[in-house]
């Protein structure tokens, strides 16, 4: 199966991923399959450095386009898995089930990936990866095809720093150290979040949206990536 895990990471990555993880689901009851795939873009740099200052039409753009691009990228997956013979689900944007009530969704792409070894869950409660910080966009695949797993990561790596949570312009961040199985709700008020990142859409580019960026741009990990 390493030959197969090698043959998706390679499509992925000449459709445009530069980070893939495999990770095993078997424990997470809301996975339709036992198995997740998951691989990211990172955002172009001079984007990023634009949303130190606020969000901006370029962000949501590109937010738009590496979504698409990401669909895309995990229907092919997805279809080279069923050409092999297994069952295998592209969550595409579109099949993400969203629950307004509660900002959340049964399997987050971020709990995938942190289970493929991609990354951990800062203290700004989204992704954040020691290759790109927090800035890429991620999609995942779902199969029952028996792939090698990637080591999962269960910690926080990120200290005592606090950079997200003194810029986060919601003041939502509870400058918590996270560990795998954390309550969101004990890490930030994604409430006090949305609402704060449609009010500032809105007062600057006169749209709701639900984009902000600051707490990634503004991380360490962020910046090594801006400046490699």
């Amino acid at each position: 199966m390493e030959k197969l895990k090698n043959e998706i990471f390679t499509l992925l990555n000449e459709s445009g991923a530069e980070l893939m993880g495999v990770a095993d689901l078997s424990d997470i009851p809301e996975s339709p399959y036992p198995t997740g795939i998951c691989f990211m873009m990172p955002v172009p740099r001079h984007i990023i450095k634009d949303l130190l200052d606020a969000p901006t039409k370029e962000y949501h753009q590109m937010y738009i386009d590496y979504n698409n691009k990401l669909n895309e990228m995990g229907e092919k997956a997805a279809a080279l898995l069923q050409e092999k013979g297994y069952n295998a689900l592209a969550n595409t944007t579109d099949k993400v089930i969203w629950d307004k009530a509660t900002h959340s969704t049964a399997l987050p792409h971020k709990t995938v990936a942190t289970k493929a070894g991609l990354g951990w869950i800062g203290k700004s409660c989204i992704l954040v990866t020691k290759e790109f910080g927090g800035a890429f966009r991620m999609s995942v695949v779902l199969t029952d095809a028996p792939l090698p797993a990637d080591e999962p990561i269960t910690e926080s790596q990120c200290g005592g720093c606090t950079k997200c949570v003194d810029a986060c312009p919601a003041q939502c961040l509870k400058n918590t150290i996270w560990k795998a199985g954390m309550a969101r709700e004990e890490i930030a008020d994604v409430f006090a979040c949305d609402e704060t990142m449609r009010k500032n859409m809105m007062e600057r580019h006169g749209y709701e949206m639900t984009i902000c960026g600051k707490c990634f741009a503004v991380c360490p990990y962020t910046q090594r990536y801006l400046n490699t």
